[in-house]
Formats: C-alpha cells, sequence, structure tokens
C-alpha cells in the first residue's frame, strides 16, 4: 500500500518492450536504498515489482504487463522521462495522503493550468466510468500524487472535468509541476467509493 506522498523524482533508464509486456528500468537512488527483488515501487502511481537491481547506480528493473501497459501512460515512457517514485507505506508508519494501491484505473488528460499567487489549479479529464468514484473534497491519485479534488464537472455523454489545486511544494517535487496540456496522466480513484458500490449493487 502507498500513500501518493512521492518521496523521489526518478528517471526512466530504458523500456524494453516485448509482444505483450515490457521491462522498464529506473534510477531513483533514494527508493533503491533499501530495496530487494521482490519489492515494490510505485512508479508514476502504478505499483512494480523490483526483479533487478543494480545498487552502485541505483537503477532498477520491473517487468509491465499487458494490462498495465493498456491502463496507464507507461507504454509511452521514454528514456529520459522523469517520474514520480514512491515505496510502500511501512507498518506503523504515517498515512500522509490516502490509501492508494499502485492500481491505475486509467488515464486522464491534463485539459488547462491556472496559476494562482503560490499555488496552481490543473485541470484534467477522468474517464465518464470513473468520474463517478470522484467527488469534490475527496481524493484521487494522479501519477501516483494523493491529491484534493476541488470540483467535479460532469459533461453528459463525454469524460468529467477534475479540478485539482497543487501547492509549491507538489509542483516542485513531482512530475506534476511539468505536466502541460495535452499530455497524460495516471489515475487512480479511491477504493473505497469501488467497494463501497459493489456492496450497494450487492
Amino acid at each position: 500500500m502507498f500513500t501518493g506522498i512521492v518521496e523521489e523524482l526518478g528517471e526512466v533508464v530504458r523500456l524494453d518492450p516485448g509482444r505483450e509486456s515490457a521491462r522498464i528500468t529506473v534510477r531513483g537512488p533514494v527508493v533503491t536504498s533499501d530495496a530487494a527483488p521482490g519489492a515494490s515501487i510505485a512508479v508514476n502511481g502504478v505499483c512494480l515489482t523490483v526483479v533487478e537491481l543494480v545498487s552502485d547506480e541505483g537503477t532498477f528493473s520491473a517487468d509491465v504487463m499487458a494490462e498495465t501497459l493498456r491502463r496507464s501512460s507507461l507504454a509511452g515512457a521514454v528514456p529520459g522521462a522523469r517520474v514520480n517514485l514512491e515505496r510502500p507505506v511501512p507498518a506503523g508508519g504515517r498515512l500522509g495522503g490516502h490509501v492508494v494501491q499502485g492500481h491505475v484505473d486509467g488515464t486522464g488528460v491534463v485539459v488547462e493550468r491556472v496559476p494562482g499567487e503560490r499555488w496552481e489549479l490543473v485541470r484534467f479529464t477522468v474517464p465518464a466510468a470513473l468520474a463517478r468514484y470522484v467527488v469534490a473534497k475527496g481524493s484521487i491519485a494522479v501519477d501516483g500524487v494523493s491529491l484534493t479534488v476541488v470540483s467535479v464537472e460532469d459533461r453528459p455523454g463525454d469524460d468529467a472535468v477534475v479540478t485539482v489545486s497543487l501547492i509549491p511544494e507538489t509542483i516542485q517535487r513531482t512530475t506534476l509541476g511539468r505536466r502541460a496540456p495535452g499530455e497524460a496522466v495516471n489515475l487512480e480513484v479511491d477504493v473505497l467509493a469501488k467497494y463501497v458500490e459493489r456492496l450497494v449493487h450487492a
């Protein structure tokens, strides 16, 4: 389990595509400092399992399955791209954001950035099938970053538009400070909302 509090801005070293999967290598000295094969690391909100570790280079490699490539932006990862990295929260650790599984539900697209005095509003699309799990003042993980929803604009027959507010710390320490309109972002909605829906329907 993760909390959506990014520990480090890492860098994609390489992406080796296969027929229905890929292997990604990422540089992240902080998150690899105590990692071992089999450990989990969230890359832009995608929980990946370390299969190879080069400690002196601060790099790790992980296999990315077809389902992950289909649902996330990792399929388009290129060498040199910056990525948000987070290790799982330890038992007894602080839950600084919200419960993030690292199971990306889909992708959205940045629509607009509106600068403020010391903050910035970012608006992005959320697929209609996921928008019902997103509420104002609720939580959403965007590229693995735990954020509070400012507003949700439902558009019948189209994707919803969600607005979040980024503080200077988030702008400086995560990829969200660099995401331009038209770029894709990974989305994970609140798993508690999905459980509630399932129970209600049952």
